[in-house]
């Protein structure tokens, strides 16, 4: 087989766990009459925008691990720093929506920016850091919201 062809393959693997893993937290995790009934800020978007954008970030997360992996290996500090954002990142849904513990959520959301930013620094592949990006505003803006339910809660 080619070193084209299993980049390729990686790639698909990639993209299928990180979707498959994430697609199915959403699904089982669901925001419910919990969440429904909870304060929310002013600049909480409609429940239609989280699927969309979630479907967005997740390929380009799948795109970045991909890239890190073939480019840097398994063993390097930024592709350990992207295992680590994507444990953190499948931990806060059970946390948030399924235990409905908001302030323990919040600091998984902030652990979880904080490792999307290093990961950002540490990455020597420059599309892997341009895929976090957009992550990382969307974790961003995550956050506030995070924040502001924990504060009108």
């Amino acid at each position: 087989m080619t070193r084209l062809k299993s980049d390729f393959l990686y790639l698909g693997l990639f993209l299928l766990v990180v979707l498959a893993v994430g697609f199915t937290i959403g699904f089982v995790f669901r925001p419910g009459d919990w969440y429904l009934a909870l304060n929310k800020p002013f600049f909480t978007p409609p429940g239609w925008v989280f699927g969309p954008v979630w479907t967005i970030v997740y390929i380009l997360i799948a795109v970045a691990g991909w890239r890190t992996f073939v480019t840097e290996g398994a063993s390097a500090p930024a592709f350990r720093l992207w295992l680590v954002q994507m444990l953190l990142n499948w931990a806060w849904t059970p946390v948030f929506f399924g235990a409905q513990l908001i302030l323990p959520a919040l600091v998984i959301i902030l652990a979880l920016l904080a490792t999307t930013v290093l990961f950002m620094i540490r990455s020597r592949d420059r599309i892997a850091t341009a895929c976090f990006a957009p992550y990382a505003l969307w974790l961003t803006f995550a956050s506030s919201l995070n924040l502001a339910v924990a504060i009108l809660n």
